[in-house]
């Protein structure tokens, strides 16, 4: 049976505590599930504004979508993700990915390494938050060590653990151990410098998707899958309005491709809704988040999803 959908906002910038804190209590109201906070040196430092978030709302979750494995330490992020979790009174749900920006890395003076050594690292941060979310780090000198008020994700240690990519070793990972599979919509341009992107086909979905539940087995009804939405273009004309966002965007796509692509939501409200229907049922995605930009268009269709 189709799980029914979560509808979620990727914060980008905090002009101030009360624009944030406004926009939180807005979505909440709105109908959305969650607010996520992007893990990039352009961005605000997510934990703070997830803390920021929950505090101005009553079930509004948080999460990170995703945190950049190689960017932190396993015990200092189960600090942080531990003290997170009890102080949302368990509304955090931790993302991690492998992290595909290298300027990002140039510019924190942290070493570049190739796709496997930071796919190795992700698992490796994974089991070693599960070790550090374990009641036996309850013992460490002082005995102050926080332990997650959540014990749904990391095999029941700690919060729910959303992990995201396209490569076959992330969506590897992902299948062993995520409760939330994000198929990420962007792909490395081939030939390019790291960081040059461009967006997924459907058809690149289907083989994306059918590779992360055969890397699932028996998890893969379990799951929840997770969608990126890139783009959401309110329109009456969706060829033409496909076309333009092609034009002005440079994607290597045709009219057809943009939209059957299931990260680029174009049409009005009930087109739109129609369509994340139709992805639903095509691939499984039930958890859907989209770029704040695009927030203010996207609440026609949360409301009509709803209902």
């Amino acid at each position: 049976m189709a799980r029914d959908f979560r509808f979620s906002v990727n914060v980008f910038g905090i002009p101030s505590r009360a624009a944030l804190q406004e926009r939180c209590r807005r979505a909440e109201s709105a109908g959305f599930h969650t607010v996520f906070a992007p893990d990039h040196l352009g961005a605000p430092a997510p934990f703070p504004v997830l803390q920021a978030a929950a505090d101005a709302t009553e079930h509004l979750r948080v999460g990170t979508l995703v945190l950049n494995a190689p960017f932190w330490n396993p015990a200092l992020l189960a600090r942080e993700a531990a003290s997170l979790d009890i102080l949302t009174d368990g509304r955090f749900e931790l993302g991690l990915g492998s992290g595909h920006m290298k300027w990002e890395f140039d510019a924190a003076g942290i070493e570049w390494e190739g796709f496997a050594a930071r796919a190795r690292r992700l698992e490796e941060t994974i089991t070693e938050l599960r070790r550090f979310f374990s009641s036996d780090m309850a013992a460490l000198p002082g005995g102050r060590a926080p332990l997650p008020v959540q014990r749904t994700g990391f095999d029941g240690s700690g919060p729910p653990l959303i992990v995201g990519g396209t490569g076959d070793r992330v969506l590897t990972i992902a299948g062993r151990y995520a409760d939330v599979i994000g198929v990420a919509g962007v792909y490395q341009v081939k030939g390019e410098p790291p960081g040059t992107l461009r967006i997924g086909t459907a058809a690149e979905t289907d083989e994306r998707v059918r590779f992360a539940r055969e890397a699932a087995g028996e998890r893969a009804a379990q799951v929840e899958w997770h969608l990126l939405v890139q783009a959401v273009v309110p329109t009456d004309d969706r060829r033409a309005a496909a076309a333009e966002l092609i034009s002005r965007s440079g994607a290597a796509m045709t009219v057809d491709e943009a939209l059957e692509t299931p990260f680029v939501l174009i049409g009005t409200p009930a087109q739109m809704a129609e369509q994340l229907r139709a992805t639903r049922e095509r691939y499984g995605f039930s958890y859907v988040t989209v770029h704040e930009p695009y927030y203010e268009a996207f609440e026609p269709v949360v409301e009509l999803l709803r209902s």
